[in-house]
């Protein structure tokens, strides 16, 4: 079934979404197949293709549920207090930090700073233990502190925490 399918259910993805997303398609939709292998028609082809359609589809609302959420938290985020070059300045700079990071660390930073979660209820979460989440939030951390620092070579001192940057950025700012 793979080898006679698999082309031309890349190429029905390909056409949809583009060579870069085809790839992720014709994978998902064949390990679909491999899980419900008893519910696959002869010939599998439409089927296959159905398949195909609906992983599309549910990227796409991914993708829409990811943009709503983005604009969500620009509308609520806090104005700024102090030098307002400043204040933007280090924002976009810990948003583009964040945005490098891999989406299980944007995750875990944001169920606990965002939607201020303790580690017990957001590893309930994400489904794991609490000893596994407040590993995870460590590591999601160290990495956030490493994009921000690639961010702005020499401009931030290595040892202090995001969070302490921030604050000393505030109390340096003229009033």
């Amino acid at each position: 079934m793979y080898d006679a399918c698999r082309q031309r259910v890349w190429a029905y993805a390909t056409a949809r979404a583009g060579r870069q997303i085809a790839d992720e398609v014709v994978s998902e939709t064949f390990a679909i197949a491999w899980r419900r292998i008893r519910d696959v028609p002869e010939p599998a082809l439409p089927w296959l293709l159905g398949v195909a359609r609906n992983v599309l589809r549910d990227g796409h609302r991914a993708d829409a549920r990811r943009e709503a959420f983005a604009q969500e938290l620009v509308r609520h985020a806090p104005g700024p207090a102090g030098d307002v070059a400043e204040h933007v300045a280090e924002r976009l700079g810990v948003l583009r930090a964040l945005a490098a990071l891999a989406e299980d660390d944007r995750e875990v930073l944001i169920l606990t700073a965002w939607q201020g979660l303790a580690p017990r209820d957001a590893a309930r979460v994400l489904g794991c233990s609490k000893t596994a989440f407040r590993v995870r939030l460590h590591r999601a951390r160290r990495r956030l502190q490493q994009a921000i620092e690639q961010d702005e070579p020499g401009q931030r001192p290595a040892t202090a925490a995001p969070r302490q940057r921030a604050t000393a950025a505030r109390r340096r700012a003229p009033k």
